[in-house]
Parts: C-alpha cells; structure tokens; sequence
C-alpha cells in the first residue's frame, strides 16, 4: 500500500502526524523508520525496541512518565494486544489506553490534539510482511 499524507487542522506548535506508510510515520514532515512516541509536546524515537511481543512494562512506564490522559497504542501493520503486564504502569496511572494497529493511531492522535486533549501515541513501527 502506498504511503498516506494526513491532512488536518494544525494545533499550534504542536507534535503531529503529517503521513504513514509501509515502515514509516511522519510527524511535522520528519520521517521515523524505528518506534516511536509522540506527544504535543515531547518525541520519544526508539522508546521501545522491535515488536509488540517485545514490548516491557519500562516501555510503557516511559509513556507514563509523559502524563497523557490517554495513550494510543499502534501495534504495527497489524492490531494485536499486549500482555496486560505490559500495560500495567499505564493502568497504575490512571491512564486510559486505547489499542489499534499504526496507521489508526496516527489518524485517531491527530483527532484528539485537535479537540485539545493529552494525548501520546506509542507506535511501533514496522514494515508489513504480509504477501503484496
């Protein structure tokens, strides 16, 4: 599938998605190959390593330590869910999350800003291995 330019309306000096594609997102027209987490405020490149099976709960400690409301959690190409170990700092925290898979929650971060909420998106970024 080809990549994705997302269009919508700016927040003002704020981290958001500007496209997504096959092993990659864009936020504010710069392009990240490897994981990453983003907030209004803060981008956190590399804060976990590989897949959503590799995914610890210092990962997820790390988001929480951003203090969002809420946390989008983009499972790569394809949705799958965490062990809920792993989302336990999250849960700790008082902080609701949301799983789905990458290019959602790019789309879903984008919406939130938007409407002013504190919101982080933690993507695991991928390419997509299934056949073409």
């Amino acid at each position: 599938m080809p990549g994705m330019k997302i269009a919508i309306e700016t927040v003002e000096g704020a981290n958001r998605f500007t496209g997504y594609g096959d092993g990659y997102v864009d936020v504010n027209g710069s392009r990240h190959h490897a994981n990453v987490a983003v907030g209004a405020d803060a981008l956190l490149p590399g804060w976990s390593h590989g897949s959503l099976e590799a995914l610890t709960e210092g990962d997820l400690d790390a988001i929480a330590g951003m203090r969002p409301e809420i946390v989008l959690l983009g499972t790569g190409a394809r949705f799958g869910f965490p062990s809920p170990a792993v989302l336990a700092p999250l849960h700790r925290a008082g902080v609701g999350v949301e799983v789905m898979d990458t290019r959602a929650a790019c789309r879903t971060y984008n919406i939130l800003l938007g409407e002013g909420r504190r919101v982080v998106a933690a993507l695991i970024v991928e390419r997509d291995a299934r056949p073409a």
